[in-house]
């Protein structure tokens, strides 16, 4: 969060511009009278009042959507797929759209923060930045490819974008002007250090004691939090049809009733939870191994 402002900091007000100029000026000993010459080369706007699109709303996302309006910011959000905890966090006076292109169409800055997916790949490209206003600032602390950076220094050229800040330094955009390139320092703190290894800790945790998944690279995320119920079982399967049918039918036919389950995918890949009102028993794990696309079952409880 706080280098997204920074990052926003940067290119609303050319500070970064301002430094080099005193760097190649540093020897001059009149420099200090020439600053008060030069310095409306460096002027900026403020970003109070301003309009902040973000794209995603997740545990960045809504950070920055809630700091962001403390500084005075009209804040619109996007994220169709948001969660319950991220939109209990969210403030009441972030304007939650519907459609990116009103993010597109309506924002002075807009900032992205969406996992890279082959659905999210190149969201900032040449049609996304047609709509935007002139002079739009665009932000990316996420993933380089979200963004068709050539789009963007082909817009940045005519004056269509005015800065792109990102934190992904590459061959294309090292360099450029106008666009602040900065060397992957997100997660460079010694508090996100400690916080990144203490968070992984509780995710594995959770995920043993609960087979609860979070941040998974390749599997759903899924919280059913902690079973209250007589037994919990962690299914494993692909994500074909017809799955949770024939799950249910076995615990049906055994007499065992689901008091509460849930069932997420992610490509090729699925993962079922269910709770029962009755103790899972070695004959029920392996006919539940036995049906075709299991690929493992874990009995938490």
């Amino acid at each position: 969060k706080e280098l997204v402002f920074a990052g926003m900091l940067l290119a609303a007000r050319d500070v970064v511009g301002g430094i080099n100029w005193v760097m190649e000026n540093k020897d001059d000993p009149d420099i200090a009278k020439k600053a008060e010459k030069e310095k409306k080369k460096f002027a900026g706007t403020e970003i109070y009042d301003k309009k902040l699109g973000i794209i995603g709303l997740g545990a960045i996302g809504v950070r920055v959507a809630n700091a962001a309006k403390h500084m005075g910011m009209e804040v619109y959000g996007y994220d169709p797929y948001i969660s319950v905890e991220a939109a209990w966090h969210l403030s009441r006076d972030i304007k939650h759209v519907l459609d990116i292109n009103e993010i597109y169409e309506q924002c002075d800055i807009i900032t992205i923060h969406v996992p890279l997916l082959d659905s999210t790949r190149g969201t900032i490209n040449r049609e996304a930045i047609a709509k935007m206003k002139d002079g739009v600032i665009l932000l990316n602390f996420a993933r380089d490819l979200l963004a068709d950076e050539d789009a963007v220094i082909e817009a940045i050229k005519s004056g269509k974008v005015r800065k792109y800040v990102s934190d992904f330094p590459n061959p294309k955009t090292a360099g450029v002007e106008n666009c602040i390139v900065i060397p992957h320092l997100g997660a460079s703190t010694e508090e996100s250090e400690d916080n990144c290894a203490r968070a992984a800790v509780l995710q594995l945790m959770d995920f043993l004691k609960n087979g609860n998944i979070v941040n998974s690279v390749n599997y759903p995320s899924c919280d059913m939090g902690v079973c209250q119920s007589a037994g919990r079982v962690a299914i494993q399967h692909a994500n074909i049809a017809n799955m949770i049918t024939k799950f249910t039918a076995l615990f049906g036919d055994q007499g065992i009733n689901i008091s509460d389950m849930t069932n997420k995918s992610k490509g090729e890949f699925a993962y079922t939870m269910m709770d029962v009102e009755a103790p899972i028993t070695p004959d029920t794990v392996e006919k539940l191994k036995n049906i075709d696309g299991v690929i493992r079952v874990r009995v938490i409880k």
